[in-house]
């Protein structure tokens, strides 16, 4: 006779099912085949963080982009340069970009270059309009604006953002929103090994601060260039300054 309910050795059976049941779904959810089945987006959704002072921002790593921004790109960042001569020579014979287009406006006193980290054999050679399709399509662009005259001026002339006086009416430093641009590497040892040779300046070399394994260089007006590596961050014993990995001090 079935009166509702289940006797103790039932009872534990049962339970048993439940926690096996559950330690399945728990192994099995990450398998190859149900992972496929389960959407990226309701995996991130589920991601929380919960660090002090963090955000929950997995909402935005999930899901499609918005409905007609699915071929929009990140194309450029623009910056005001002194001398264009000698910023193309940072950006193209230090960091090894290339002239990807410029355009010149006497007109209005400004002229506008256009670098990246590409080769040149795929810029399109002696059209102005295919190079101008080309550079708007390509993303990781740094657009170097040059005004007429600055180049004359004595000292550096652009604010760069971090805590910088140029350019202030009263000579003190402005809480400026700009922080860097930033570069990955193959080894950030050995990219700054070069930028050593090259003679630029560092703020940060790997082995100073307490992150260890990035840097900072300056490009001709100041602006910081942050050296990252393309792959784990690691550390070396000795960087090019020949700071020890466990020693050195802070950002310059």
């Amino acid at each position: 006779q079935n009166t509702g309910k289940l006797n103790p050795m039932n009872r534990v059976l049962v339970a048993l099912a439940i926690l096996l049941a559950l330690a399945h779904n728990q192994v099995s959810c990450f398998s190859p085949t149900s992972f496929q089945r389960r959407s990226k987006s309701n995996l991130q959704t589920n991601l929380k963080m919960t660090s002090e002072g963090s955000l929950d921002v997995s909402r935005f790593m999930a899901g499609a982009r918005p409905e007609g921004t699915q071929k929009y790109l990140m194309q450029q960042v623009m910056v005001r340069v002194k001398d264009p001569t000698k910023s193309l020579e940072f950006y193209c014979d230090v960091l090894g970009f290339k002239l990807v287009m410029y355009r010149e406006f006497p007109q209005w006193g400004f002229n506008v270059y256009f670098v990246a980290p590409v080769n040149s054999v795929d810029i399109p050679e002696g059209d102005p309009d295919a190079q101008w399709d080309y550079c708007m399509n390509l993303p990781g662009c740094i657009e170097l604006t040059w005004n007429y005259g600055s180049e004359t001026e004595d000292g550096l002339v652009y604010n760069t953002g971090n805590g910088d006086a140029t350019g202030t009416a009263d000579g003190k430093q402005v809480r400026g929103g700009f922080g860097h641009l930033g570069i990955t590497v193959p080894d950030v040892y050995e990219a700054c090994e070069r930028f050593k040779k090259l003679g630029c300046t560092f703020t940060k070399t790997p082995n100073s601060g307490g992150m260890k394994g990035l840097a900072f260089i300056k490009d001709p007006d100041g602006y910081l260039i942050e050296i990252l590596p393309q792959g784990p961050m690691i550390s070396k014993p000795i960087d090019c300054d020949g700071i020890a990995a466990d020693g050195g001090e802070g950002y310059k």
